[in-house]
C-alpha cells in the first residue's frame, strides 16, 4: 500500500471533520464511506488498538484514508482530548452499546455541550432505546431479530449463517447517508443532529421490500419461482432471475430446448414450481458455466455466473466499470460503490498505524 497519511482530494465532503469513535466495523464502515468522499476522518482508538485491526484485509478496507490517535478515555486527560477534538468536527460517530459513550463522559449530551451544532451519530445492534437496549448481539443476531433469516417462518436461510455481515455494512451505509443529510440540513439551517440507528431497525426495513410472496392476479400463494434461483451446472453454478416477466420466461426456455414451456403463463407456472425447476436444473447440468451464461445471455435471459470473491475480483464487467481497481502494491482494492462525474471518490489509500498522528488535530480549515 501507499506510504500512510490521509491522501487530499476536492471531493463532494470535502471540509467535513469526522471524529470517529467506532471500533470494528459498522461505525469505520460507515465513516469510511465519508473519507471516500473527502471528508477529514480522524479515528479515536484505544490504548490497545481498534480489535479490528486483528483483521488487516478487513481493517484496510474501513480506514484508508483515515488519521489514527490513541486516546485511553476512561482517563481524564484522554477524555478532555477526545472532547476538545469533538468541538472542533462537524461530526461525531460512536458504536459502542447504549450508554457507554455517556458512562466515558463522550455521549451527545457531552459533545453538545462543546459544540452545539454538532452531527452525534450512534450505530448499534438493537438501537438507543426499547426492551433489548443493553443486549448483546453479534450481525447473525439482528438478522434473527429482524425477520431476515427466516422470513417465512421455518428453518433459517441460509444455514450455518449468512457470509456477508448484512447488518454492519449495511447499517453503516445507513448511517453514512443519516449523516450526510444532517449535514445538508446543518447548512441551510445551522443546526446539529443526533442520529440513532439500530442494525436491526435497518435490516427489519429491508423486509418490506420483499413481500409475503403474493401476486397479483395469482389466486394461490405463491411458493418460490421455479426459474428464479441458483442453479448446478457441470463446474459450478448459475444464477437465474426470472420473475413475473413473460419475455424472460421465454428466453429462458428457449436457449435450454424447452420448446413446450414457451409461452406457459405466469399463473400455471406457479402452480407447477417444482416440476418446472427440476425441468430447467436438468437442462442447465449438462452445460458449463461459461456455456450457460453464454446461451441464456444471447436469447436475452437474466442469467449471472456464481462466482467466487477471487473471480469477482477479475471479473472483467467489474474492471472495466472501475469497481475493482489495481492498488500500488500490486493487489486488488474495491472502489467506492458509487460513481460521480464531477468529484470522484479517493482511490487506494492506507490505513494509520495505532497513534500515526498523536498530538495532531484536524487539518486547519482553509
Amino acid at each position: 500500500m501507499p506510504e500512510s497519511g490521509p491522501s487530499k482530494i476536492d471531493g463532494l465532503l470535502s471540509g467535513m471533520r469526522v471524529l470517529d469513535l467506532g471500533q470494528w466495523r459498522p461505525a469505520p464502515y460507515a465513516t469510511q464511506l465519508l473519507a471516500d468522499l473527502g471528508a477529514e476522518v480522524l479515528k479515536v482508538e484505544p490504548p490497545s488498538g481498534d480489535p479490528m485491526r486483528r483483521f488487516p484485509e478487513i481493517f484496510a478496507t474501513v480506514a484508508a484514508h483515515k488519521r489514527s490517535v490513541v486516546l485511553d478515555l476512561k482517563d481524564p486527560a484522554g477524555r478532555a482530548r477526545a472532547l476538545g477534538l469533538a468541538a472542533e468536527a462537524d461530526v461525531v460517530v460512536e458504536g459502542w452499546r447504549p450508554g457507554v459513550a455517556a458512562r466515558l463522559g463522550i455521549g451527545p449530551d457531552d459533545v453538545r455541550a462543546v459544540h452545539p451544532g454538532v452531527i452525534y451519530c450512534s450505530l448499534s445492534g438493537y438501537g438507543a432505546s426499547g426492551p433489548l437496549v443493553d443486549a448483546s448481539g453479534h450481525d447473525v443476531n439482528y438478522q434473527a431479530q429482524s425477520g431476515v433469516l427466516a422470513p417465512a417462518g421455518g428453518a433459517p436461510q441460509p444455514t450455518p449463517a449468512p457470509r456477508i455481515p448484512w447488518a454492519d455494512l449495511g447499517a453503516g451505509l445507513a448511517a453514512a447517508f443519516a449523516i450526510c443529510a444532517a449535514y445538508a440540513c446543518r447548512a441551510r439551517t445551522g443546526e446539529g443532529e443526533t442520529i440513532d440507528v439500530s442494525m436491526t431497525d435497518l435490516l427489519a426495513s429491508w423486509t418490506g421490500t420483499v413481500g409475503g410472496g403474493a401476486i397479483a392476479g395469482i389466486a394461490v400463494p405463491v411458493d418460490g419461482l421455479p426459474a428464479y434461483g441458483t442453479f448446478a451446472v457441470a463446474d459450478g453454478h448459475v444464477a437465474l432471475g426470472v420473475v413475473t416477466e413473460q419475455h424472460f420466461w421465454d428466453a429462458t426456455c428457449a436457449a435450454l430446448g424447452l420448446v413446450d414451456l414457451v409461452g406457459l403463463p405466469l399463473a400455471e407456472q406457479v402452480t407447477r414450481t417444482k416440476e418446472l425447476r427440476d425441468r430447467i436444473a436438468a437442462a442447465l447440468a449438462p452445460l458449463s458455466r461459461d456455456e450457460a451464461v453464454d446461451r441464456l445471455l444471447a436469447e436475452g435471459a437474466p442469467i449471472s455466473p456464481v462466482q467466487s470473491r477471487a473471480e469477482m475480483l477479475v471479473d472483467r464487467h467489474l474492471r472495466e466499470r472501475g469497481t475493482v481497481i489495481t492498488a500500488p502494491d500490486g493487489g486488488p482494492w474495491l472502489a467506492h460503490p458509487v460513481r460521480f462525474a464531477g468529484r470522484p471518490a479517493r482511490g487506494p489509500g492506507p490505513a494509520p498505524r495505532p497513534d500515526e498522528h498523536a498530538g495532531d488535530g484536524f487539518t486547519p480549515r482553509s
